[in-house]
């Protein structure tokens, strides 16, 4: 549900879809990482998702950079 309603639009719609094909996949320690990736800044996490900005270090975790690949790859 929350990546459906993350708060901005356009969070939603990257990691709606995402989640939906995805999370069902991840085990606990992904599921943590993914957890604590909707917890950061909206702005932020919309930089790295899209490559305006590098990664926040304490966020560059495999599942940040599967939600980059995935979004990628949806966009290709």
């Amino acid at each position: 549900f929350r990546s459906w309603h993350r708060g901005t639009k356009e969070l939603d719609l990257l990691f709606g879809p995402f989640a939906d094909a995805r999370l069902e996949d991840y085990d606990a320690a992904a599921l943590a990482q993914y957890e604590d990736l909707l917890m950061a800044p909206d702005p932020d996490v919309y930089s790295w998702i899209v490559g305006l900005a590098p990664p926040d270090p304490a966020y560059d975790t495999p599942v940040l950079r599967d939600v980059i690949a995935f979004q990628r790859t949806r966009h290709a």
